[in-house]
C-alpha cells in the first residue's frame, strides 16, 4: 500500500479531523476564560474554515480511485465528491446557525463532535465495502447520540438521546446481522463483487437472502426515520439542541440515503424484485414500497396533531423519507439515484434553514410551540419571509425546489428503463398516495404560516432579533431553495454527469 497516495485520497477527511482537534485544543487552552459568545464565534469560525479547507482539498485531490482500491473501503468518484461537498456546506450552515444558541459551555467539544460527525458522513459517502459502511455509520451515529444529549440542563435532551441511542443500538444490530448474512451468502464485502453474484445465475433469492435484505432495510430504515423505524425521531428532533437536530435532519439524511441507494442499486440491484401492481416479485422493492407508504401516511397525519414546531418537522421528515424511498424504487437506477440525491439535498437545505428560524424563536421565546410564532411577521419580517420560503418548499409549492424534487421523484418512479422508456402504471398506487399526502402536508405547513402572518402578536411577546451573520446566511439558503426550484439543472446536471451511465 502506498500511504502517500492514501493520504492524498483522504485529504478532505483528514483536514476535517484536524479541524476538530484544533477547535478542541484552542477552546480548552487559549479561549477557556473568554466570554461564551467569543468562544462560539471562534468555534464556528474554525469549523467553517476546516470545512472550506476540505472543499479545497476535494477540488485538488484525485476525483477517482482505482477499481477495487482497498477492497472498496475507499471508492472515490465525481458523485462522491459532489455529495461530500454538500455535506460540508450543510456542516458550515449548522455551525453558523449554532451562534444563535446558548445551550452549552462546552463549546470546543461541541464543534469537535460536529466535525467528527461530518468526517463519518464523508467516509460513509466514499465506502463501497460492507465493513467500512458499518464502521462509518457507527462513527456518525455515536457523534449524533452525544450531540443530542449536549444540553445537560434540559431533561428532554437527555431523554431524547437515550431513546436515540437505544433505538440506534438495536438498528445497528439488525444492520450488522443483515450485512453479515449478505457476506455469508455471497462471500464478498465489496458492493461491486456482491452485485456480480446477485441475480440470474448467482445467489438465489431464497428465504435466507430475503431475510438478509429485510434486516438491511430495517437497519437503514432507522437511520432515515422511515416507518416503522421512526419512533426515535419526534423526541430527538424536539429534545436535541437546535443545531444538533438540524444536522440530524440535513447532513445525516443526505449521507444515509446516499449509502442506502448505493447498497441497493449498486450492491443488490439483482435482488430488487418489483412492487408493481399485478407483477409483484419478491426482493427489496416490495419492502421499500411498504415502508414508503407507511411513512407517507404516518408522517403526514401525525404532523397534523403537533403543537411543537420541531415535532412537526420530525413528522414531516418521516413523510419526506417516504417520498425518497419512492425514488429508490425506480427501475432506471441512474434516474432514481439522481432524483433521490436532488430531493434529499434540497430537503436538507430547506430543513436546516427551518431549524435555524425555529432556533432563533425558541432562544428568545423559551419554547418551540406554534403559538410562539404568533405575529412573527411583525416582530421579525425577514425571518418570517425565510420561513415562508422553507415551509412552502417543504409542501412542494412551485417554483420552489421542493416542487421540482417531488415531480422528478415521481417521474423517475413511473418511467421505466428504456429504450424506449415508457410509463409504467405498476407504481401508480404509490404515486397517487404520495400526491394525496402532499395535499395533506400543505395543511400543517400552512398552520405554521398562519401563526406567523395571521395571528396577532401577544402583548408580552419578546422581541425576536437574529444576528447579522445568521440573517445573511438565511437569505443565502432561502435564495438557494428558490434558485434550485427555478433552475433545477444547476444541481441536476452535475448529478447526472457525475452518475454517468
Amino acid at each position: 500500500m502506498n500511504y502517500g497516495e492514501l493520504l492524498n485520497f483522504v485529504a478532505p477527511e483528514t483536514l476535517v479531523v484536524l479541524a476538530a482537534l484544533g477547535v478542541l485544543m484552542i477552546d480548552l487552552t487559549t479561549l477557556r476564560g473568554s466570554p461564551h459568545k467569543s468562544r462560539m464565534r471562534a468555534g464556528a469560525g474554525l469549523t467553517a474554515l476546516g470545512c472550506f479547507a476540505a472543499m479545497g482539498a476535494l477540488a485538488l485531490t484525485p476525483a477517482t480511485t482505482p477499481a477495487g482500491y482497498l477492497g472498496g473501503m475507499l471508492a472515490l468518484s465525481p458523485l462522491t465528491g459532489l455529495v461530500k461537498g454538500v455535506l460540508l456546506i450543510l456542516t458550515v450552515l449548522t455551525a453558523v446557525f449554532a451562534l444563535e444558541s446558548q445551550f452549552t459551555d462546552h463549546v470546543g467539544e461541541y464543534f469537535a463532535l460536529l466535525l467528527l460527525a461530518t468526517a463519518g458522513m464523508m467516509f460513509l459517502a466514499s465506502a463501497e465495502n460492507l465493513l467500512m459502511i458499518f464502521v462509518s455509520l457507527e462513527l456518525l451515529s455515536l457523534c449524533l447520540y452525544i450531540l443530542t444529549a449536549f444540553h445537560k440542563e434540559n431533561l428532554q435532551s437527555a431523554e431524547a438521546a437515550l431513546k436515540y441511542f437505544l433505538f440506534g443500538g438495536m438498528s445497528a444490530a439488525f444492520l450488522l446481522f443483515g450485512l453479515s448474512l449478505v457476506y455469508g451468502l455471497t462471500g464478498e464485502l465489496e458492493l461491486a463483487r456482491i452485485a456480480a453474484k446477485v441475480g440470474p445465475g448467482g445467489v438465489k433469492l431464497d428465504a435466507l437472502f430475503v431475510l438478509a435484505l429485510l434486516l438491511v432495510v430495517a437497519g437503514f430504515g432507522f437511520k432515515v426515520a422511515a416507518v416503522p423505524f421512526h419512533l426515535w425521531a419526534p423526541d430527538t428532533y424536539q429534545g436535541a439542541p437546535t443545531p444538533s437536530a438540524a444536522l440530524i435532519a440535513s447532513g445525516s439524511k443526505v449521507a444515509s440515503f446516499f449509502i442506502l441507494a448505493k447498497v441497493l442499486m449498486a450492491g443488490v440491484a439483482g435482488a430488487q424484485g418489483s412492487a408493481a401492481v399485478g407483477s409483484l416479485v419478491q426482493g427489496w422493492a416490495p419492502m421499500l414500497a411498504v415502508a414508503a407508504a407507511l411513512s407517507l401516511v404516518v408522517g403526514n397525519l401525525g404532523a397534523i396533531a403537533q403543537t411543537s414546531a420541531r415535532r412537526l418537522l420530525a413528522y414531516s421528515a418521516i413523510a419526506h423519507a417516504g417520498y425518497l424511498l419512492t425514488g429508490l424504487l425506480a427501475t432506471d437506477h441512474r434516474e432514481g439515484m439522481a432524483s433521490v440525491l436532488y430531493y434529499v439535498t434540497t430537503y436538507a437545505l430547506t430543513a436546516v434553514g427551518a431549524f435555524a428560524v425555529i432556533g432563533v424563536v425558541q432562544e428568545k421565546a423559551g419554547e418551540d410551540r406554534l403559538s410562539a410564532f404568533a405575529g412573527l411577521a411583525e416582530r421579525a419580517p425577514w425571518l418570517s419571509f425565510c420561513m415562508l420560503i422553507f415551509m412552502l418548499s417543504l409542501a412542494g409549492i412551485p417554483p420552489l425546489a421542493g416542487f421540482f424534487g417531488k415531480f422528478y421523484l415521481f417521474k423517475a418512479a413511473l418511467i421505466g428503463k428504456g429504450p424506449p422508456a415508457a410509463p409504467s402504471m405498476g407504481l401508480f398506487w404509490l404515486i397517487l398516495l404520495a400526491l394525496a399526502m402532499s395535499a395533506v402536508s400543505l395543511y400543517y405547513y400552512l398552520q405554521v404560516l398562519k401563526q406567523i402572518y395571521v395571528r396577532p402578536s401577544p402583548d408580552d411577546a419578546p422581541a425576536i432579533r437574529a444576528g447579522a451573520l445568521s440573517k445573511v446566511t438565511l437569505a443565502v439558503v432561502a435564495a438557494g431553495v428558490l434558485l434550485l426550484g427555478c433552475f433545477p439543472n444547476l444541481l441536476l446536471r452535475p448529478l447526472l454527469e457525475a452518475i454517468g451511465g
